[in-house]
């Protein structure tokens, strides 16, 4: 049997992360909020978080500096650190300094038995104390792998400490496993829905309209404004949902929504939709939207790239598309009568079956954390 973890006035975990949101209608990183808010109902982990400001959920407390808010916020106003890496490199790259500085002096504050970092990137302003780390990998990360040392300098961080690296997705461990596999397990940990994704009821009328929710940028939107130009009109509307990160000019047949969140997705905009399309060529790790578009049933079109490939058996609970003929027809099946249905509710089913809810996903955190506090040589409880 288990051993459950020590009480919450002895288990302290700092977790990190540069992305928040700062309140409930916020767009940015709410899968974040969520897998917060659940490890903290365990009741058997007390969480400092380092990072944005925005509500903090049950006994979560800040781990920030009054500097590091101020801070953290106006880089979060300024697109956050991967938009700055992308569009400003220079200014990127000394605002990374900077997160790396003011993680450093946060674990220096604040007394913590285990790191928890969202991005592989963090991990490298820990300091060298010994302390465990839990690594929530997601699919940016690959980008940031493909500089030139950085696999390198983060295998001399991860060799200092128990390390377990969590990748978002099963397709990422055999490439994370060549890179670190001698120096830090790799154990794929998805993360979770909230319930209500489940119990969405869809009514799909008439004009069928299709959704793509993203951040705008040229990667993000793929191949849309190529393949999509005469399949979508007054007959068969799509509907862009988003914050433009990039000055891209959208077509007149696409129908510009501006940024949405969970709650509106989830009231307004699921439940009337034919189905979710993204054609990304992103570095995706594993889209949190279309997991929460497949819990609620609904017919998912994808591009064929690893991240979608990882979640769509191809005719089954979505579809994988490489070209706009393949495009086309995979909107016709999907708008084929009782088709969404039937592949809707196997979509539904797979995400109850193989991912779970954010509280499946905090009960494999804590399992992740029990195996590191047993291996830290330092631990004396």
């Amino acid at each position: 049997m288990t051993e459950p973890l020590p009480s919450r006035s002895t288990l302290e975990v700092l977790l990190a992360t540069t992305s928040y949101p700062l309140d409930s209608a916020d767009w940015k990183a709410r899968f974040i909020y969520d897998l917060v808010a659940s490890i903290d109902r365990t009741g058997e982990v007390h969480v400092q978080l380092w990072g944005p400001p925005g509500h903090l959920p049950g006994d979560v407390s800040s781990a920030n500096s009054r500097g590091d808010t101020a801070w953290l916020h106006q880089l979060a106003g300024d697109g956050g650190i991967a938009h700055l890496l992308r569009t400003r490199p220079l200014t990127g790259l000394l605002q990374a300094r900077g997160i790396l500085t003011r993680l450093r002096e946060a674990c220096a504050r604040n007394r913590a038995d285990l790191y928890h970092v969202n991005w592989l990137q963090l991990a490298l302003g820990l300091p060298d104390d010994g302390r465990p780390l839990y690594v929530a990998v997601l699919g940016s990360d690959f980008g940031l792998l493909r500089l030139p040392g950085m696999a390198r300098l983060l295998r001399r961080k991860f060799s200092t400490r128990p390390t377990l690296l969590a990748p978002n997705a099963g397709w990422m461990q055999a490439r994370l496993g060549e890179l670190f596999g001698d120096v830090a397990e790799i154990r794929p940990n998805p993360f979770g829905v909230t319930p209500a994704w489940f119990d969405i009821q869809r009514q799909a009328g008439e004009p069928r309209e299709w959704l793509v929710v993203t951040r705008i940028t040229r990667k993000k939107l793929g191949d849309l404004l190529r393949w999509g130009k005469g399949l979508f009109g007054r007959h068969r509307r799509l509907r862009l949902l988003g914050p433009m990160q990039e000055d891209v000019a959208l077509p007149a047949w696409i129908e510009y929504g501006g940024p949405t969140n969970p709650d509106s997705l989830r009231r307004q905009w699921f439940p009337r939709a034919a189905g979710l399309l993204t054609l990304s060529r992103h570095d995706e790790g594993r889209p949190q939207v279309m997991i929460e578009a497949m819990a609620a049933g609904l017919p998912v079109i994808a591009s064929r790239i690893p991240a979608h490939a990882d979640l769509i058996h191809h005719g089954e609970t979505g579809w994988l598309v490489d070209s706009r003929d393949e495009l086309a027809g995979a909107l016709d099946q999907a708008e084929a009568d009782g088709t969404a249905d039937v592949v809707g509710n196997k979509a539904r089913g797979w995400v109850r079956d193989e991912i779970g809810t954010w509280d499946d996903c905090a009960t494999r955190c804590l399992a992740a954390y029990r195996d590191l506090l047993g291996r830290n040589p330092h631990n004396e409880r």
